[in-house]
């Protein structure tokens, strides 16, 4: 159905409900019922033609004929599928609103709940078309001076965005994935009422997913609390949550249902400088020295899995390197022969916003790669922010990969291929452990796999940006906690009497405030980095050195 006949049909069925319900008298809930549906007439008719012109234009932001996406193409979809959901309810109220079974309660909670959607999602389009109007033709990032993203981030505080997470929750995507989000935020605003009182134990608090029960059947509880989290809670919080699934129990449950591998072990890399050959010419090699920025030279932990035992896997000069994880340490199982080394390796990097998760938290689905790729997986643990902000993790990051490369053969592999994986904040890593190694001079990897990297850090508004209003995963007041952590800002705290006063807009305009200043001071350091390394001789401990 197209937009045209999709809001002609729904102003036709909300005009007849209106017109029912305020025929019923003075009750309360026709009442309600007749505003509601008069509130979806106005609102279609005023989002249909803004929808209109999005989608007279949006052809002009895609890649190329082939991949008709962008993130106002994603903003229209997302209004068709609201309007899609109160066109198929109007239908229903329409046909069955003189029924004895008919659920006027429940029917109007969610009515109301996704008119407040589609409010929200007029003003986004809204703020889109502004982004049209000033950006350069073709651009979707806004390239002006800051006053439409602190326009934007202004009018963002006062959004509602509680109606996003309860009832509508993932009403965007489609209907497989709904319940695993319905569950997941359940889990979270369940989490979160226990981090309030106990701050302390994680293992504590996740018993609290498992009593999530109010939140699963009052969806309006779940969504205010739900962005009363977002909004106010600290990196802390974040990382514990999505460490959650490193506790022991859920952690053997993972591994009860992941694949059976052959190997599974920890690395503790020595913090060593060693040499690697140029690319250009392997006569001659470059220094790559240990990590060393805030805290100084210390080993990288790395986790070897592979399905089949491979040549090298077993030897006493890996077995050196072996950290223990406890009774799990090892799924090294004796084999009678040894499968040759394979011609691939792939190089892993997890993500988890910087500040959170482990090689182990992705071990499950690792196994499984490792199985059916047939190649052993190398995946990296870095340090984390805030206590390890950038460029710690660049610099763990690229450490390993120089070393997988130096030692491929006691990963089991010839290293002829080799691919950088990595999603989210890994993704992220992926292209900069690239960028560094074309600096150094040394060996870029052969493929990369980044799955939703984060690539854009900048304070930028674009059409993307305004659908985080809605991410059900890392929404922006979460995500910029997380960047601005790892790009070193200020992570403290204020007290409770000054939380207090600041209220919930005056926390997230200071936490937006932070952000923008360390991404101003982080983006001008990354660059420099890099540009350093391509063209500046400096000590020894800090950019490569040449020799024969």
């Amino acid at each position: 159905m197209d937009l045209r006949t999709m809001t002609q049909s729904l102003v036709t069925l909300a005009e007849d409900n209106m017109a029912f319900f305020s025929s019923q008298g003075p009750g309360e809930t026709a009442r309600r019922l007749s505003s509601v549906f008069a509130g979806v007439r106005e609102q279609a008719l005023g989002l249909e033609p803004a929808l209109g012109r999005l989608l007279g234009v949006a052809h002009l932001f895609d890649l190329d004929a082939e991949t008709p996406a962008n993130g106002y193409r994603s903003l229209v979809h997302t209004a068709r599928c609201c309007m899609a959901h109160l066109l198929h309810k109007s239908r229903y109220v329409a046909s069955n609103r003189r029924s004895i079974f008919f659920r006027t309660s429940h029917n109007l909670a969610e009515l109301e709940a996704y008119l407040a959607a589609l409010t929200q999602l007029r003003a986004l389009t809204y703020y889109a078309q502004r982004l049209l109007a000033t950006n350069r033709p073709g651009g979707l990032f806004f390239e002006g001076d800051e006053g439409l993203t602190t326009d934007f981030l202004r009018e963002y505080v006062t959004l509602h965005k509680g109606c996003f997470y309860g009832r509508c929750l993932g009403f965007q995507f489609t209907p497989a994935i709904r319940p695993f989000l319905q569950t997941l935020s359940i889990g979270l605003v369940s989490f979160g009422e226990h981090y309030k009182r106990n701050e302390t134990g994680l293992s504590v608090a996740a018993s609290s997913l498992f009593t999530g029960g109010r939140f699963a059947i009052d969806p309006e509880l779940r969504g205010a609390e739900f962005e009363r989290i977002t909004q106010n809670l600290d990196v802390h919080f974040w990382k514990a949550f999505w460490n959650i699934t490193e506790i022991e129990v859920l952690s053997s449950l993972a591994n009860m249902a992941s694949a059976t591998v052959r190997v599974s072990r920890l690395l503790s890399l020595p913090p060593e400088a060693f040499e690697m050959p140029l690319t250009t010419d392997p006569k001659l090699t470059v220094t790559i020295p240990p990590p060393l920025a805030h805290m100084g030279p210390a080993p990288v932990l790395v986790r070897l899995i592979s399905y089949d035992l491979r040549e090298g896997q077993d030897s006493e000069e890996l077995s050196s390197l072996v950290k223990s994880e406890g009774p799990r340490t090892l799924e090294l199982w004796p084999r009678p022969q040894q499968a040759p080394r394979s011609r691939y390796l792939v190089v892993h990097i997890h993500g988890g916003g910087f500040v959170a998760q482990t090689s182990k938290s992705h071990e499950p689905y690792l196994k499984t790669w490792a199985q059916e790729l047939g190649v052993p997986i190398l995946s990296i643990d870095y340090s984390l922010a805030p206590e390890a902000p950038f460029p710690r993790a660049l610099e763990e990051c690229f450490y390993a990969y120089c070393w997988a490369i130096k030692n491929c053969a006691l990963l089991g592999s010839t290293g002829e291929r080799i691919c950088l994986a990595g999603d989210s904040a890994g993704g992220n890593l992926c292209f900069t452990v690239s960028l560094r190694a074309a600096a150094y001079g040394v060996r870029v990897p052969d493929g990369i796999m980044a799955a939703y990297p984060a690539t854009m850090l900048q304070p930028t508004a674009s059409p993307s940006r305004l659908l985080s209003l809605m991410d059900p995963l890392l929404p922006l007041s979460v995500l910029s906690k997380c960047v601005s952590a790892y790009a070193g800002g200020e992570t403290e705290e204020p007290s409770n009497s000054d939380q207090k006063a600041l209220g919930m807009m005056g926390l997230v305009q200071r936490d937006t405030a932070l952000l923008f200043r360390d991404l101003r001071l982080g983006a001008s350091s990354w660059l420099n980095s890099f540009l350093e390394l391509s063209g500046r001789k400096s000590p020894r401990d800090s950019v490569p050195i040449a020799g024969k």
